[in-house]
């Protein structure tokens, strides 16, 4: 297979939050048969093909190798994948669809504020009803694996088709493991999270799949799309500076590296004695002083779209998981 199939978002908020993120690194998505089709291409990368899925198609194609990438939540890879740190390497996180994997117990349970206040009860409410506490969820995998980090055994699932949240007021369960982002939902159903019951905190991460087929033109077309993603990373975190004043000597930027974080991307300062800062945006002002109070008469603050480097971070994360 030479084509680098990417699996994205294919409805909702996921999938524009994750369009916007390829375009803000220059890769437009497109569907060549409009809004509705499954299937659309990279504008301007050759040999790339996307895929628009469910956040749970996406973790579901990513641990059979169908695609090569996808934009999935880390708690459906973490949920549906088994042994997923080595069949899916998360190579980068992209700052939207946050939600945490939290266990959730009725208000009104007012001495259970910990996990190990929970097995006490656990313990004592079979002990006295002959059963074991029932705990609905949606995220079986992850329940099992943090309970029995904490111990707590007394318990058995409950496998939530519905709205999670409600299953304590319909008594379908006592108590629930389920994502929340703002906590107003589970609050608003009498519930609060324990003070150590988050089990995951998740987001959308661009996942790559051990058991796809990376051919060289696949390697390639991914190393193309993560030199764009790592160049936007950069960019995003500097401004471009520059200025020109005889007296910006080596020993003078080497000063300003230390004091304010400024990267020389293009070495010191020119015969005319012209220089480009990268500087971070908080350090600007107090740049733009010291650059002033040593001689400099004007300094320019640009913003940045993309910085290449020769160095590609991503990739070398990709190649390194897919090297063991």
């Amino acid at each position: 297979m030479s084509t680098l199939i990417v699996a994205v978002p294919s409805k909702g908020r996921l999938q524009e939050n994750a369009e916007a993120f390829f375009a803000r690194a220059g890769l437009t998505l497109a569907k060549s048969g409009g809004a509705r089709d499954y299937r659309g291409a990279m504008v301007n990368i050759d040999n790339v093909e996307i895929a628009y899925l469910s956040a749970s198609e996406i973790a579901a194609n990513l641990a059979r190798g169908s695609v090569h990438l996808g934009v999935t939540g880390e708690d459906l890879v973490r949920e549906s994948i088994v042994d997923a740190d080595k069949r899916v390497a998360m190579i980068e996180p992209l700052g939207f669809g946050y939600a945490n994997v939290v266990v959730a117990v009725p208000q009104a349970w007012i001495d259970v504020r910990t996990m190990a206040d929970l097995d006490d009860v656990t313990t004592g409410f079979r002990a006295q009803h002959n059963h074991r506490m029932r705990v609905a969820t949606k995220y079986i995998n992850l329940t099992r694996a943090f309970f029995a980090a904490h111990n707590v055994v007394d318990y058995r699932i409950v496998e939530s088709a519905g709205a999670t949240e409600g299953a304590p007021a319909t008594g379908a369960a006592e108590l629930i493991v389920d994502i929340t982002t703002t906590g107003a939902t589970l609050a608003a159903n009498g519930l609060k999270v324990l003070d150590d019951g988050v089990i995951l905190r998740s987001q959308a991460n661009l996942v790559a799949s051990k058991n796809a087929d990376w051919s060289p033109q696949a390697r390639e077309s991914a190393r193309v799309i993560l030199d764009h993603i790592a160049a936007r990373a950069r960019a995003t975190k500097y401004r471009e500076v520059r200025t020109r004043f005889t007296g910006a000597t080596a020993d003078l930027l080497a000063q300003a590296e230390r004091s304010f974080g400024v990267v020389l991307p293009f070495g010191g300062p020119t015969s005319s004695g012209m220089i480009t800062l990268h500087c971070p945006p908080a350090q600007l002002y107090a740049l733009g002083s010291f650059l002033r109070d040593h001689g400099a008469d004007t300094v320019s603050v640009g913003s940045l779209d993309y910085v290449f480097d020769r160095d590609n971070p991503l990739f070398a994360r990709l190649e390194s998981f897919l090297s063991r």
